[in-house]
């Protein structure tokens, strides 16, 4: 006999779930999380993307992490420097950096299942290298590119 399982979607103020995500996380479990906000955009948008987070390891600039910069706020940014215990962090879609210590770093995003899919993009796949890599190096222009993506593209072509 074929077993059924109801999947059903409740959203909590981050507040409230994120403490508990990283509880999960600290017992061993995975955690997807659907994303909120516009920080990770162009390429990650706000209640459509989620994250597959796993407890973090060690990090290295470039990797997209769950950090708590202060007490019961969290980012899901990408690191831009690691200066010893000192973490500079960046939301591909901000143009201001947010600061924490390693041992703010909750969790590691293994990948994102972008645009409704059902396959996993790898952080640590060809793929999502190449463009972080990309974007990196734009850090620059941003501010225009961004300003293009929000005032130009979304209002003629939507979202990405």
């Amino acid at each position: 006999m074929e077993e059924r399982t109801n999947i059903r979607e409740v959203q909590f103020p981050n507040a409230v779930l994120l403490p508990e995500v990283v509880r999960m996380l600290d017992e061993g479990h995975s955690v997807t999380l659907r994303l909120r906000g516009f920080s990770m955009r162009p390429f990650l948008e706000n209640n459509r993307d989620k994250a597959l987070l796993k407890k973090a390891g060690e990090v290295k600039v470039g990797d997209a992490v769950l950090a708590e910069i202060e007490k019961g706020k969290y980012v899901l940014h990408r690191i831009v420097k690691i200066e010893g215990e000192d973490i500079t962090l960046l939301g591909d879609g901000n143009l201001r950096t947010e600061h924490c210590k390693t041992g703010d770093i909750r969790a590691s995003v293994e990948g994102f299942y972008r645009k409704g899919k059902e396959k996993l993009d790898r952080t640590d796949g060809k793929k999502w290298r190449a463009y972080s890599f990309i974007w990196m190096k734009l850090r620059p222009l941003r501010r225009y590119l961004l300003a293009f993506y929000r005032r130009i593209w979304i209002p003629l072509f939507g979202v990405i």
